[in-house]
């Protein structure tokens, strides 16, 4: 066995490696925009490196997935640092607050919306229903 094999292999076993392999990417992209002058997020450099290798299939899907999947879960500790960062900035109770809330609250509903219905498109859970 290759040492590329046993590491797919130990990849498609170990989620904590897979969300270190995610968190590589990032470091990547940000490495990048910083090194680059590029004005974009290192994040979305990540992704759009990853998705480049995951097209030329020279990452598995399989050893990211439940890597991926992780972070995704706990997604809302990565939010808490934003919320508290807002609460050091008290002009921003108020009127202000309230239009910021309704914009925030408004687009978490729509992104929340379109993941839904996304994932049951892809699930094909409408189709399904009968076998249930």
């Amino acid at each position: 066995m290759t040492s590329r094999h046993r590491t797919a292999r130990f990849l498609h076993h170990h989620p904590a490696a897979q969300a270190l392999v995610v968190f590589g990417f990032w470091l990547l992209g940000e490495a990048a925009t910083r090194v680059g002058s590029i004005p974009l997020p290192g994040g979305i450099i990540e992704l759009g490196l990853l998705l480049l290798l995951l097209a030329m299939r020279r990452v598995s899907t399989l050893s990211m997935r439940r890597g991926a999947g992780w972070f995704l879960s706990d997604m809302l500790l990565f939010f808490v640092p934003a919320v508290l960062a807002v609460l050091d900035h008290p002009e921003l109770f108020g009127l202000t607050e309230v239009k910021i809330l309704f914009v925030i609250l408004l687009s978490t509903v729509l992104v929340m919306l379109a993941i839904v219905d996304r994932c049951w498109k892809y699930l094909d859970l409408e189709g399904n229903k009968d076998r249930v």
